[in-house]
């Protein structure tokens, strides 16, 4: 039957009159479950998140993407996606909707309806089709041409078609795969189906590749195309929280490999296991011993799974290749959110071209990633101090005479009050914002990051008195600092606050609660700045963490101007280096430049020898591409909010009296991203109310605080005029706003409260009684309004 005969002017002008949810219940759904088993579709699929947007000081969050209807094959094989419009749009209509949300989840055909015909795309043929209402393909039909259109019309494997049909791992606790999580897993099933050795996932640091990697061998495990499984890792926070999180329902299969502990068993021993983690190190030996083919054979393990494969692994003559090497059986894949392309390290060359890729722009536009402002600070010294003639340092050493920059201090030279200033700014960010925010300070070494724990536990004595671990220093050589790291990385845990750091948490580290990322030290690679970012892009919604802030003290993020900040990942055409020179850098990857050893001795200059101060603070935000949007203070964004709604201080004046209710104000610039009470504890003003906030802000006015305004009014004697049980309840009022606000004493519940109760006797009726009735009572409300915002400023 073709379109056009259903298509009578009745139907469409009665169908014109439905709305899209209509369409679906009258229409699209009864058809698509009489072709398709029920079970299979899935109504209004959250595709993303929505991506999280900064609107001044506050965060937005943009409606998700959502299917209307996904027909799946089976539960972890999406087929079809359809998508509706009402009858006012043509039948195609949601085409481009459709076809997107295909692209995405890597699903075949697209569908579009507007209850009267559909419109049909097949991206294994790419043609597209009109076909009536009722000429929907059955399950069966559209599931026999995926079989046999897919990889170029030669169908699927049976290896294939076995991975497929193997379902994901689902529990109470287990969420389901997001879109380019399930991407992922099943690019990667499909390329050992297809006996691929060396593979490669790229997926930005936030977006679950333990997960996505956990997913990917309980589908092998399961099918019984892989026995064994190693993962390996370079440090043992990765291990250990693989094995307690994504990989805990596989615990009794599990193993930890320990070499000193598993020598004198033998393989015999690991046969109750199907899962091991291990670090590169202890199956290298300190001394390059191969303790891993003392444990193992050469084809014990079926596939190799290597965490943060950017790391050694993509060196060609480093130590921990010789571990994939000595494996080269195995199924080998790589794993990492900043693949290395370098003249002497290539993971493209090693493991091939990335199987998929889920870049940190895309999980931030999703809305899976949280969005971030850069705050960047300059001192007086940032471009360069030098030493007077003869200037000695703390230890009467002389200092050796030429001017010292970024790339020194700390590094070469220790100037304390430097340190000290960091440290204060630091410090005024968080009590301004959320004293409990989770914060990192990367610093230039170990004895930097000691010395900056210090000076932030000096200026949090406060937090520190009432728990010790609010400052913690976690670095490598700190046996104490890293015990406190799983705490310092749990969401439940409150301490540590503030970790003082160099390396340690650079990479790897799953800091879920991040909201502050303080840049202290020099950064000169691409692969480590990115890895640091990822630090602060993890969403915790529920726990109120929605973006994050970068603060620069050494105008590190210039590296997003960098082409390779978003740019394409290609192999470095000096890969591999010219035979006869060495395959090793001219020197070991720094952090700074000329990085001596933690407690190298360094010329040390106190605030008598160099005076710093904060000479300019610039707050950005940036697009996902890492393109600078806006570069303006968040006082000049409300100000030009304000100027743009108010033109004059005498019209801003007349607004506000003029308002039956002033939190219509505070809503309307919450809507353009303006948080007052945030900015008020920012600029030290918590005790004024908005309408002196926006005065002074926009209009260069001093403010005054509630309480004396409050105290203005009884001055005035303004409040004699009523009754003994009047004046109470106004008096009640005016103590509300000189200790909570406008806001506050606005709001009628204050009537209902008990000591409201228990002091007058009554609810709001009884209230209303003292003042002649309703009219009076407002008009007694209205003039004490008038009477706090006479001779309103200074």
């Amino acid at each position: 039957m073709s379109a056009n005969k259903n298509d009578s002017r009745s139907q469409v002008l009665s169908l014109g009159q439905l709305s899209e949810e209509d369409v679906k219940r009258l229409y699209i759904t009864p058809v698509l479950e009489s072709k398709w088993n029920p079970s299979l579709i899935t109504m209004e699929e959250k595709i993303t998140d929505g991506k999280i947007n900064i609107k001044g000081n506050v965060t937005v969050r943009e409606k998700p993407k959502k299917a209307d209807y996904i027909l799946y094959k089976n539960p972890q094989t999406p087929l079809a996606i359809v998508e509706a419009k009402s009858a006012q749009f043509s039948h195609s209509h949601g085409m481009q909707q459709a076809k997107e949300y295909c692209q995405m989840m890597n699903v075949p055909f697209a569908f579009s309806s507007n209850g009267i015909a559909f419109q049909e795309f097949d991206f294994l043929t790419g043609k597209e089709r009109t076909i009536a209402l009722s000429d929907f393909p059955s399950q069966q039909e559209l599931e026999n041409r995926y079989m046999t259109e897919v990889n170029g019309g030669e169908g699927l494997t049976e290896r294939e078609i076995a991975l497929a049909n193997q379902p994901y791992y689902t529990d109470q606790n287990t969420f389901n795969p997001r879109y380019y999580q399930a991407n992922a897993v099943n690019a990667t099933l499909k390329a050992i189906a297809d006996g691929q050795k060396r593979m490669l996932l790229v997926m930005a640091t936030g977006t679950g590749k333990t997960y996505t990697a956990f997913q990917i061998v309980y589908r092998l495990i399961k099918s019984g195309l892989v026995k064994k499984v190693l993962y390996l890792a370079d440090r043992n926070v990765l291990v250990d929280q693989s094995i307690d999180q994504d990989f805990k329902s596989l615990a009794k299969v599990t193993h930890k490999v320990n070499y000193t502990a598993d020598k004198s068993k033998g393989e015999a021993t690991y046969s109750a296991y199907q899962v091991y983690f291990a670090l590169y190190q202890q199956l290298i030996g300190d001394n390059a011993e191969a303790h891993y083919a003392d444990l193992f054979s050469p084809d014990y393990f079926d596939l190799i799974i290597v965490d943060e494969c950017h790391r050694g692994s993509a060196k060609d003559d480093s130590q921990w290749r010789c571990v994939l090497e000595y494996f080269n059986s195995a199924y080998q894949l790589g794993m990492t959110a900043t693949p290395k392309e370098t003249s002497y390290i290539s993971n493209l060359t090693y493991f091939g071209e990335p199987l998929y890729t889920y870049s940190l722009n895309q999980g931030i536009e999703d809305g899976f990633l949280a969005p971030f402002k850069v705050i960047k600070i300059t001192t007086n010294i940032s471009e360069g101090w030098r030493p007077t003639a003869g200037q000695r340092d703390i230890n009467g050493e002389l200092i050796e005479d030429r001017i010292y920059t970024n790339s020194d201090f700390d590094y070469k030279i220790v100037i304390q009050d430097r340190i000290n200033q960091v440290a204060e700014e630091i410090t005024k960010y968080l009590k301004a914002t959320d004293r409990m925010a989770r914060t990192i300070v990367f610093c230039a070494d170990e004895d930097h990051a000691e010395r900056m724990r210090i000076a932030l536990s000096n200026l949090n004595s406060d937090m520190v008195k009432e728990n010790a671990d609010y400052v913690v220093r976690i670095t490598g050589s700190d046996v104490y600092g890293k015990s406190k790291l799983k705490y310092f990385l749990s969401v439940g845990e409150k301490y540590p606050v503030i970790a003082t750091t160099s390396e340690l948490l650079s990479t790897g580290a799953d800091c879920k609660m991040t909201k502050l990322i303080v840049l202290d030290q020099m950064i000169g690679s691409m692969t480590q700045f990115k890895q640091i970012i990822g630090r602060g892009t993890r969403v915790r919604e529920k726990e109120g963490k929605m973006s994050f802030v970068v603060m620069d003290l050494r105008n590190v993020t210039r590296l997003f101007a960098d082409p390779d900040w978003d740019g394409p990942i290609e192999v470095d055409p000096n890969y591999p280096p010219t035979p006869g020179e060495s395959n090793k850098p001219k020197g070991p990857e720094k952090v700074g430049p000329g990085e001596p050893t933690p407690y190298a001795v360094k010329p040390i200059v106190n605030a008598q020898g160099c005076k710093v101060e904060i000479i300019n603070k610039v707050v950005s935000t940036y697009d996902v591409n890492g393109r600078l949007l806006k570069s303006e203070s968040i006082i000049d964004y409300t100000k030009t909010n304000v100027l743009g709604e108010y033109a004059s201080l005498d019209n801003f004046i007349q607004s506000w009296n003029a308002a039956e209710k002033k939190a219509e104000i505070r809503k309307h610039f919450a809507d353009l991203g303006i948080d007052f009470e945030k900015l008020k504890r920012e600029q030290n003003l918590i005790d004024v109310d908005d309408f002196d906030f926006i005065c002074h802000i926009a209009y260069d006015k001093k403010p005054l605080t509630r309480a004396e305004r409050a105290n203005n009014v009884k001055k005035r004697d303004f409040i004699s005029q009523y009754s003994e049980q009047a004046q109470k309840v106004l008096n009640i009022l005016l103590d509300k706003y000189k200790n909570e606000g406008i806001y506050e004493m606005e709001d009628e519940a204050i009537f209902n409260t008990p000591f409201m109760k228990k002091l007058l006797g009554g609810n709001i009726m009884k209230v209303i009684s003292y003042f002649n009735g309703e009219q009076g009572f407002r008009s007694a409300i209205h003039q004490l309004k008038t009477a706090l915002y006479t001779n309103i400023i200074q």
